[in-house]
């Protein structure tokens, strides 16, 4: 059985272009535009075996979709990888201490992702 990647960005073209990445290395997708979707996406019943999430989004950004999920039953340790243009130290030390497994910089190698996706996914 693949493991599930739960994608949550508000560009399309990024999410669209993970999705196919994912996909094609053998993992069952699952996309949301922003934090809020990505809530109730889990919410709904969806256990993803990682979630990466872009920072700068409309209604909820990263941090705090971070932090919601921590919170929610279940997904204590999920494993959750940023992937986003934001390059701020402070952020990036605010999103691990809310419990990101890791922060990525676009634009990144689809194979590069792959391999930060099999160091934090056991079995992946």
């Amino acid at each position: 059985m693949p493991k599930t990647i739960l994608v949550v960005d508000d560009s399309l073209t990024m999410t669209k272009s993970l999705k196919s990445n994912l996909e094609m290395s053998g993992f069952a997708v699952l996309t949301a535009g922003d934090g809020e979707e990505a809530i109730g996406t889990l919410r709904g019943g969806a256990k993803p075996d990682l979630i990466i999430t872009d920072i700068n989004m409309p209604r909820m950004d990263g941090l705090a979709l971070i932090k919601a999920v921590k919170l929610l039953p279940g997904f204590r340790f999920t494993p959750i990888l940023t992937l986003t243009t934001e390059g701020d130290g402070a952020k990036r030390d605010e999103g691990k201490r809310l419990g990101a497994t890791g922060w990525l910089v676009k634009p990144i190698k689809g194979t590069d992702l792959i391999r930060v996706i099999k160091q934090v996914l056991p079995g992946a």
